[in-house]
Formats: C-alpha cells, structure tokens, sequence
C-alpha cells in the first residue's frame, strides 16, 4: 500500500504592490512644450515672456520657481522694475482711449471669441495650475470652466447690464492672489474689458503666471486690450495702484498688503474695489441634522481651504459638542491627500483628491509651526491626519503638503486665534449663550461668509443679521458668486464697491452724475 507523504502547501507570493507613477502626458516638460506650440509670442524656450504696449516683451528679470507638487523647476515671472511699470501702465493708457470707442457688439464678439479660444485649451489651462498652485486635476479644470462660464454669462446679458453707462476714464488694474487665476483674475479681466476698459493685471508673485500668461496670450490675439506685468508688490504698486492714469483698482488678498492700498486709493479718491481676508465661521446653536454636517465636512477641503470663502472655524454650542465630535470626525478621516498627478498605471484616471500641497514649502511650515506653537500654549488636537504613501510618488519632495489638523480651543495669543490659517486647519470653540456665539463667530472684524446652523428658523432668523459676514447660510456654505449673486464683505474684510451680476459691470463703468456705486467705503472715502 503506498504511503501518502502530507506535503505542507507552499505560501504564496504576495504580488508587489506597484509604486504611484506619473499619469501619462502631465509631466511640466509636457506642459511647457504645449504652451511653446499654442503660443510661442508667449513662450520663449525657458521663460515666459511680459504683455504690454500691445507686444510681447522680454524685459524683466526671471526669478527661479518652484513647483509646490513636488518642488521641481518650474519656469517664474519675469519681474519687471518700477519705471517699466510705469511705462506699461502709460501705453495701455492709449489702448483704453481707442477700446472705449469700440462698439459694444465688436468687444462682445471678441471676448466671445477669447472664450472659445480659452475652451479650445481648457485643458492645458488647468494642467498649469497642478503643476504651478497645487490644484487637484477636478478643482483645476471647474477653475478653467468657471472663468469661461461666468463670462459667458456676461456676454450674454451684457447691453442690459450696461444701458448708458460708459467705461472709466483710465483702465482697471488688477491684483489679485494666486488661489484662482482663471475664475477670480482672468473672469474679471474680460468682464472688465467687455464694459469697455483696458485692464492691466500683475501675475500673483506665488503662482500662476503660465496659466495667466496662455489665458492672455489667447485674448491679446483676438484683440483685447490687456497688459500683463509680474514683479514685487514694492516695486510695482506706484505703477498700479497710484499712477494717475489707472482708473480702478481691483486688489483681492491679505489684510496687510490691502490696508496699504485701501490708504492710497483713498489718498488718491480713485475707484477700488478691495477684497480681504476674513475668518470665516460655521456656527452650531440648537442644531441636531447631524447627518448633514457629516456630508458638508469634506466639501469645505476642497482645495486644501485656500480660498477666501472656506471655512476654518467652528464655534459649537458646548452642550452639543460631543455630537458634534461624532459627526465632525468620521468626515475628516475620509480626506485624500497626495500628488494630484500620482496614479497606479500612467493611463488611469487622475487621482481623486481633495487636496494637493499648499502653495509653497514656505506657507506650509508657517502653518505647521503656528500649529505647534498652538498645542504648546494649550490648544488640545482633536485629529492629526497621516500621508498616505499610495498617494505620492516614491522619494517625491512633500514639504509642501500639509495634511488635515483639528484643534480644539487654540489660545488668544495664537493667529489661529483671530486669522484665517489658508491651510487644512480647523479650529474649534465652544461658547455656552447666544451672546459667546456672536463673539466668537465675529472674532476678526468682519468676514466674506458665514454659516450659522440651528433647527428653529426664528432664532437664524433672530442671529444670522448680527453676524459680521456679508453672506450667511442657514446651515449651508456659502460661496463667492460671481453671475446673479453679488459678493462683498464687511469690516476689514472688504473695501469700496461691491461685484457680482450687474454690479461688477457697475463697479467699473460711470453711470449718472453723482452716483457712488453699492459697497464698504470708509466714511473719509470720497467717491464720484
């Protein structure tokens, strides 16, 4: 009789489990090549190039740029010194005085036609912004389709808008951050060349500038009337901000760079409209939709809260706060975090992300250390996320990535504190009366948006008009609104006229003698 041996089953080989690659045809050599071939007035070999007097110049001094996705090279913005400021903001001058005569239905069709042209490259367009602000490929591409969308709206509706009014008597200049170059910046270039002015627009000094430098390349072609300059905020200000023949200025960024340009607009009684930073809060009083917040918590990442209208602050009734735990933190964990190009096979889908890396190594450390320096004055850390390195290429530089951090009661001597952090940092308070709320949700002198959540409509009814933000939602986020809704803020968060719908088109065109256009003027602005 044979003997059966009992051979023990050989353990199988784990298959390896293959490292993140770049997703096919997104490197920045691929990006850079595209731009050379769509628009090689723009482009020049290494660098790009500066718009104004109608030309493609190569004067200014290209600085060494890095992206934030994984802190390689990347090209930077040719500054330009002062009196090549001046010089630029003179010609465009000359182009305002011949575009204002223009036709209304001769500069609809332009920006239309820049429109299409921008939807032709749509894609190129937000490949530039991964690669040079961070943003995840479905935030990049809805920043490319909101500029292109919102203007078209204004096309659409542009001879009700405008009636009798007239363009400014010198062009509008632009300063906006480097958060949403196509659907806050360029958006507002077009609108304001649509009315009937020439504009000039600075590159943001932290990013964007191929983005902005293709988007103006495309509307200089089809005759906009555009100037585009890069250089520091110093050098460049009295050319953009004081020159006497700029006939608006629109700043969007911090507090401090704009309390400087509210002082010399008023100096000068010119035309601005100045939108600033604001702690934005969601407040929870007598809430119990539990279920709802849960669902709103990752929408509020979105893009890492870099934006004017997210939401860094929740002030919590004290009696609820450990519902609140339980609905706040199961949300949080959910957050995805890595290299907005990083895929298992280079011809999947791009990633999935909330979020990408902040906009520099540099912000990120500030945010980190502010953090630190929070815990250590007695802040408590309620949820600390971990990278996780299916997201993120093997050995890719990540200190620009800041993952999701919840502090609960950050100390009064902390910016956390008072200021937005601009970064995936929530900060709880807990208030125990209505009148703590208040106080707590109003904490830095004004705010573009708010959220107040409650069950009994009177008492949203009875608070949300006492809280400091120029929009407030009942239990619902808010956002900045850009066609049929005005946007503004109150306080320290915004001055001069207020935009969005019609009201953009005002804020930059003269109507009838005497008229001061809605908004937040101190009381010592003098306005025509």
């Amino acid at each position: 009789m044979a003997t059966t041996l009992n051979t023990p089953t050989p353990t199988p080989t784990p298959t390896p489990t293959p490292s993140p690659t770049l997703k096919a045809g997104t490197s920045w050599a691929d990006a850079w090549q595209r731009c050379l071939a769509v628009a090689p007035e723009a482009f020049r070999d290494d660098r790009v190039l500066n718009l104004w007097n109608g030309a493609w110049q190569a004067e200014g001094r290209t600085l060494p740029a890095t992206t934030p996705v994984d802190g390689s090279p990347i090209a930077g913005p040719p500054r330009l010194d002062a009196d090549t400021a001046h010089q630029a903001v003179r010609a465009s001058l000359d182009q305002h005085r011949a575009w204002r005569h223009i036709p209304l239905p001769q500069r609809r069709a332009r920006v239309a036609a820049t429109l299409d042209a921008l939807t032709q490259h749509r894609e190129l367009l937000a490949l530039l912004l991964v690669w040079e602000i961070g943003k995840p490929w479905r935030l990049a591409q809805a920043d490319v389709d909101r500029a292109i969308d919102g203007v078209r709206w204004y096309v659409d509706g542009i001879d009700d808008m405008l009636g009798e009014r007239t363009p400014l008597a010198g062009p509008v200049s632009n300063i906006a951050s480097w958060n949403y170059p196509m659907s806050v910046l360029v958006h507002a270039l077009l609108v304001q060349a649509l009315a009937g002015n020439a504009v000039i627009a600075k590159t943001p000094t932290d990013g964007g500038v191929s983005c902005l430098t293709l988007a103006c390349a495309l509307a200089a072609r089809e005759g906009i009337p555009v100037t585009l300059v890069s250089g520091s905020g110093g050098q460049l200000s009295e050319a953009l901000v004081r020159a006497p023949e700029i006939g608006c200025v629109s700043f969007v960024g911090g507090r401090d760079t704009g309390a400087a340009v509210a002082t010399d607009v008023a100096d000068l009684g010119k035309r601005h409209i100045l939108e600033q930073e604001g702690l934005n809060t969601w407040g929870i009083w007598n809430f119990t939709d539990w279920d709802k917040l849960t669902a709103a918590i990752p929408k509020l990442f979105d893009y890492g809260k870099q934006r004017c209208t997210a939401y860094p602050r929740f002030v919590v009734q004290r009696e609820a706060f450990d519902d609140f735990l339980a609905a706040y933190l199961p949300a949080v964990r959910t957050l995805r975090v890595g290299h907005p190009l990083a895929v298992a096979q280079p011809e999947d889908p791009y990633p999935a992300l909330d979020f990408g890396p902040l906009i520099n190594a540099a912000k990120a450390k500030e945010l980190t250390d502010q953090v630190a320096e929070a815990i250590d004055r007695g802040a408590v850390p309620l949820h600390r996320s971990a990278p996780d390195p299916a997201l993120f290429l093997p050995g890719q530089d990540t200190s620009a990535y800041v993952h999701p951090v919840t502090l609960l009661a950050p100390p009064p001597s902390s910016p956390l504190h008072h200021a937005e952090p601009f970064g995936p940092v929530d900060t709880i308070v807990l208030v125990d009366t209505e009148a703590e709320l208040l106080a707590a949700m109003n904490a830095s002198n004004g705010a573009l948006v708010a959220t107040l959540a409650t069950d009994d409509e009177a008492t949203y009814e009875r608070l949300a008009p006492q809280i400091r933000a120029f929009k407030v939602g009942h239990g619902k986020p808010r956002s900045r609104g850009d066609r049929d809704e005005l946007f503004g803020g109150f306080g320290a968060s915004w001055r001069g006229a207020f935009v969005g719908g019609e009201l953009l088109v005002r804020a930059v065109t003269e109507g009838p003698a005497g008229e001061r256009p809605p908004g937040n003027f101190p009381e010592y602005q003098l306005m025509p």
